[in-house]
């Protein structure tokens, strides 16, 4: 009998008890990315700060006590009583969710940290934390504890105690936390993550000072980048073959929304446009990059028709002739930005197009005309796109038709269900490996499909040359989506597609280049969860347990090699260890309980946390320009796990 349901069975969670209950729902994971997210928070509130024009520098040190410190030369954080909380505001700044300076427009006019949980979340999930506010000559000080709770008695007035004197000039807020062990999964923060976090920051911010120190190790960089996006355009076309020297920089204002531009051409056929919104990265881009591409086509165009480019027979170049080659940079600082899914990752405010293509527009066009030779070697370039395009039009509309007559049937076990949210699909390599998932699957929901051989490394590769794959070929038609610009995701038979590859290097190679494909001629795949790597386990250890007396034997699978360590510690009395050197060394039986099983089974989801990392590494590790790829094999030799078999 099920017990009552009224109001006694309904928890309320006070002040920051719903953050240390369901952190999750706040800063995303509780592995490495939620735990970075702490300092992103913190570090957001003195870019606020910079952004309103009174911060130029910020400091951010690793402590040897494991905790980390971030000082901003803003205005220092309020002191004074809060008129409806009456307590003081620094407090209700770092204990009380949705309070901060960004709900109004009278102190940030725009802001990265949208909702005013940032540093009270940061408390919550810490055991200590510490703030220093400098403001009016004075040194305040609070201490919290456990989570948000604060240590520091106030004084007779009700308000933090002053610790200290300092110059009236001197303004800010420090902030020192030490993340919750019993929280996230580790509590170690890493140099490398936020040495390349401050880099992007200092491009976005321009003249803003970064310095950044590890008391561990020593190291010391300070980032400061004068040119703004235009030296972060230049970083990322660093091993590419430009065909201008300088990036073209733009900036411009529309109402309310600030616009930065910057973008250079190089020799290659891809496109690579990454898109900020009050310095968040905006992955999947939206309004602003739409606004981008339609003012970067019209004026394109509009040139190429008033210099005899394109005669008066000849059709517009679309947009993928001018942009090939491009690597583009757009920033803009919005008032209220509306950011569409909870992770920030699509900007969907349409006047941010609106803006992007005015500013574009005017300003290009005052640019080009004073810089003609620069503008003249874009229209080459765009006009060797479109005769390529026109050339290759006729080879890829009769691949596409040839779409429909592949014979996915030889190759394709399929599933009897027609319910794409309820259907997947096995990606695996061989048929050895097909017919053993083949076997294990479930009939109605599982569908695989087996391919021979390494796919083509698609990455500079036109898609007539895509298409000529037999292995693409057979995978586009078992999707039954399209592609390219044919790609419709409402048409995916599938709710989810799943590498399953050996755990191997060959393995690995044939998931980074089904990745690779993925990425760059289906990313709405990745964008919408639908992509997935298959985890085997690696090893099958029967072992020995005394249970009431009577030895038993017992199995275990092992999923990698820390984890086979961790039960060699565990004192367990292994009797035999098997390693699986492929996925056909199971049986099918062993496969279902490992692999295949919704229950039990282990899938990664792929997904992109970064555009410019995302497109910087497929670039580097799947091209043809052999030297950053030989530098990044050097520098991460040593991190590598090496399967010798």
């Amino acid at each position: 009998m099920q017990g009552k349901y009224d109001g006694s069975e309904i928890v309320v969670l006070k002040g920051l008890e719903a953050v240390r209950k369901r952190p999750g729902m706040y800063i995303g994971s509780l592995g490495s990315r939620g735990l970075h997210h702490l300092i992103w928070e913190i570090l957001d509130n003195g870019i606020d700060e910079h952004l309103a024009g009174f911060c130029n520098e910020i400091e951010i040190v690793l402590q040897k006590d494991g905790g980390i410190s971030i000082t901003d030369h803003g205005r220092g954080v309020p002191v004074d009583m809060h008129p409806t909380e009456h307590i003081p505001t620094a407090r209700v700044v770092y204990t009380i969710l949705h309070a901060g300076g960004k709900f109004g427009n009278t102190v940030y006019k725009v802001s990265g940290g949208l909702h005013g949980v940032g540093a009270s979340v940061v408390n919550a999930l810490s055991q200590h934390m510490i703030v220093e506010i400098k403001r009016d000559g004075k040194v305040y000080r609070d201490e919290y504890k456990e989570g948000g709770h604060p240590i520091v008695p106030l004084d007779k007035d009700g308000l933090l105690p002053v610790v200290g004197k300092c110059n009236k000039s001197d303004t800010g807020t420090k902030v020192v936390f030490y993340p919750d062990p019993t929280i996230f999964e580790s509590v170690e923060f890493k140099p490398e993550i936020i040495v390349k976090k401050l880099k992007e920051t200092a491009y976005l911010n321009k003249g803003l000072k970064l310095k950044f120190a590890d008391r561990h190790t020593g190291f010391e960089q300070t980032f400061c980048e004068e040119e703004g996006i235009k030296s972060f355009v230049s970083y990322l076309s660093r091993e590419e073959t430009v065909i201008h020297k300088d990036p073209v920089y733009l900036e411009g204002k529309s109402g309310d929304i600030e616009v930065e531009i910057a973008f250079q051409y190089n020799s290659g056929f891809s496109e690579q446009i990454n898109s900020f919104c009050n310095c968040i990265n905006v992955v999947d881009g939206g309004t602003l990059v739409t606004g981008f591409k339609s003012g970067l086509t019209r004026v394109i165009n509009q040139y190429a028709r008033e210099l005899g480019v394109l005669k008066d027979k000849d059709e517009n170049f679309d947009g993928k002739d001018i942009r090939n080659g491009l690597i583009a940079i757009i920033s803009i600082k919005h008032p209220d930005p509306q950011f569409e899914g909870q992770t920030k990752t699509k900007l969907g405010n349409n006047d941010a197009k609106g803006a992007v293509e005015d500013v574009f527009t005017q300003e290009a066009t005052v640019f080009f005309d004073k810089n003609v030779e620069l503008l003249k070697s874009i229209l080459d370039k765009a006009l060797k796109s479109y005769q390529v395009r026109k050339a290759s039009d006729k080879a890829r509309t009769v691949a596409l038709k040839q779409l429909n007559d592949v014979d996915t049937k030889s190759k394709l076990a399929a599933c009897s269900s027609k319910k794409p949210e309820e259907c997947e699909i096995y990606i695996v390599e061989g048929d050895s490996a097909g017919g053993t998932v083949k076997t294990a699957r479930n009939r109605r929901t599982q569908a695989v499909l087996p391919l021979r051989g390494k796919i083509l490394n698609v990455e500079k590769a036109a898609l007539d040359k895509v298409l000529a794959n037999n292995e693409i070929k057979s995978m586009i038609a078992a999707f039954g989506c399209g592609i390219a610009e044919e790609f419709d995701l409402s048409k995916l038979k599938y709710g989810r597609i799943i590498i399953l590859t050996d755990a191997d290097v060959d393995g690995a190679h044939i998931s980074t280049l089904l990745l690779t494909f993925f990425y760059r001629f289906m990313p709405e795949l990745i964008m919408e969860g639908k992509v997935f790597r298959g985890l085997p386990p690696l090893y099958r250890v029967e072992y020995e347990v005394t249970e009431k007396g009577k030895k038993k034997k017992k199995t275990e699978y092992i999923f990698d090699d820390h984890a086979l360590e961790k039960f060699r510690k565990s004192g367990q009395k292994i009797l035999t260890l098997q390693r699986y050197k492929g996925l056909g060394e199971m049986d099918a039986e062993q496969l279902w309980e490992t692999t295949l099983d919704p229950e039990r089974r282990v899938l990664a989801q792929v997904s992109i946390n970064d555009g410019v990392e995302a497109d910087e590494i497929t670039s580097m590790l799947m091209g043809t320009n052999v030297p950053p790829r030989r530098e990044f094999i050097m520098t991460e030799a040593n991190n590598a796990n090496l399967d010798i078999t």
